[in-house]
């Protein structure tokens, strides 16, 4: 069986489906599944922006077969962690948890980087192209600790 992880932004074209890539990318396939979805209904079966498709492409990812989903509260039982963007975010995903099991499950995932600290993954939406490249940055590197930490204590 394996370990779920759902990756969690506000229209789940930007932020979250780079997340889910680039995780994936870190974690062996076999015991780990790698999932995302936004708070908002706003792009329902679209694939994510093409910003940041082509952040993703120049690091060697492919995310252009993600469609994006709106999180939902069964997401609590079938995810085993669940990791948002940011402090609206987790909001928004811990009013939709039906018990305290559910909201530990969810993590601000900056905290993995920055523990305590309860900083945001920038939207880079109404940015520019840089705006994406440095949140690719920041989730290459938190996706590192983060997959250090799964592998340790699921294998």
């Amino acid at each position: 069986m394996s370990v779920k992880i759902l990756m969690v932004c506000l229209g789940n074209i930007c932020r979250s489906p780079l997340a889910e890539g680039i995780l994936a990318s870190k974690l062996p396939k076999d015991k780990f599944f790698v999932d995302s979805a936004g708070t908002g209904a706003y792009h329902i079966g679209k694939q994510p922006d093409q910003r940041s498709v082509l952040t993703a492409q120049r690091n060697g990812l492919d995310i252009t077969n993600q469609k994006a989903r709106q999180f939902t509260s069964r997401d609590f039982d079938d995810f085993d962690y669940i990791y948002v963007m940011d402090n609206t975010n987790y909001d928004d995903v811990i009013q939709l948890a039906k018990s305290e099991n559910h909201k530990n499950k969810v993590h601000l995932i900056l905290n993995e980087l920055f523990p305590g600290d309860n900083v945001d993954v920038p939207d880079p939406y109404y940015g520019l192209q840089n705006g994406f490249d440095m949140v690719y940055e920041m989730l290459d590197e938190t996706c590192d600790i983060i997959s250090k930490k799964l592998i340790e204590k699921h294998s």
